[in-house]
């Protein structure tokens, strides 16, 4: 497979800016791999498509707010800094993209904030747009964190032109969000209410929560036509023991096992047993999945409908097979199904 083979024309029209006023009332297109079929419902009707004891894996990820707008000294140019992950807790030392970079070099110090009590000296160039700041704040380390917060705003996808709204700090993070560290939403999960995950606890369906830190990384373009020189950027990863008894017992026992988004797959498939089970881990990953690809873990997987050429779509093409995917997004072009983080769902069976 190459990188051509995952381009499509995607009209600007069905680009989501906002969700579905209700989360679970998005659109769902099923497929089933083993019919290839597609039927057409909305996302609260999944609840049909599982029995007693099948388990639904799920990215306890939280978002930050992590954009802030900053001023350089002397000139005063305004810049955006987009917090991408904490390197030292105690010499308060961050990754960040600063935009424009061009302006932004090492030795220069931004201020935040009306008060400008929040500083930031720039310390090292990592990339073209990345940096390393040294924030200067004068307080503890936790009063330090809640100005960060306090500062920052959501941070929608560049591909929504809006500006931000107060509403978007509820509606860009799923109702399980635990963990704190995503700088991008596992975009799957926003489908699910409360109400929804009730019913499906009624049910029987069990609940495997995982950790996967969403990065940057995983919007990066593809820039080679061979697959296989694309290198992903790592991305913080924890799944313990109650994760692994879950899923595991459903592997077991045949039940239907569904990664909720391409995070979760991400996650699990980098903790494979040499078995095919999933095992404990704490750490990162850096792992591409492309056609063709054998999955260990999940038997099924709810996902977003993603960016032509997109590691996302990657993934689910080799979840669901190159051909079938292709006659399905042509399928969600013509039935005018919403994109990206805030738009329809499709569930792979």
């Amino acid at each position: 497979m190459k990188l051509s083979n995952f381009g499509f024309n995607l009209p600007d029209e069905l680009l989501a800016e906002y969700p579905s006023e209700h989360r679970d009332e998005a659109r769902l297109m099923v497929l089933n791999r083993k019919d290839q079929t597609i039927e057409h419902k909305l996302f609260k009707d999944i609840i049909d498509y599982f029995n007693e004891d099948d388990v639904l894996i799920l990215n306890n990820t939280k978002v930050f707010p992590a954009r802030l707008y900053g001023n350089k000294e002397k000139t005063g140019a305004r810049i955006e800094v987009f917090l991408l992950r904490e390197l030292n807790q105690d010499q308060r030392l961050w990754d960040v993209l600063v935009d424009p970079a061009r302006k932004i070099r090492i030795g220069n110090k931004l201020y935040f904030g009306e008060d400008e009590t929040l500083v930031a000296e720039v310390i090292d160039n990592t990339t073209s747009r990345g940096r390393t700041l040294r924030f200067l704040y004068d307080g503890s380390y936790n009063e330090f964190r809640r100005k960060l917060t306090e500062l920052g705003e959501t941070p929608l996808p560049k591909y929504i032109k809006r500006a931000v709204e107060p509403e978007d700090e509820e509606r860009y993070q799923t109702i399980y969000a635990k963990n704190e560290g995503a700088v991008a939403a596992p975009t799957a999960g926003l489908h699910f209410s409360k109400h929804l995950l009730k019913r499906l606890e009624i049910k029987g369906i069990n609940f495997a929560e995982v950790t996967l830190h969403v990065g940057l990384g995983t919007f990066n373009p593809v820039e080679v036509e061979d697959l296989s020189k694309h290198k992903m950027d790592s991305e913080e990863i924890s799944i313990g023991p109650d994760a692994v008894n879950i899923v595991n017992t459903g592997i077991q026992r045949k039940k239907r096992v569904c990664a909720v988004g391409t995070t979760v797959m991400r996650a699990i498939e980098s903790a494979v047993s040499s078995n095919g089970l999933l095992n404990e881990m704490e750490g990162w990953t850096n792992k591409f999945i492309f056609p063709p690809y054998d999955f260990s873990i999940a038997n099924s997987m709810i996902t977003n409908f993603h960016t032509p050429k997109s590691t996302l779509l990657m993934m689910v093409s080799a979840f669901a097979g190159h051909d079938f995917v292709k006659h399905a997004y042509e399928e969600a072009v013509k039935e005018k199904y919403k994109f990206y983080s805030y738009g329809d769902a499709m569930l792979i069976i």
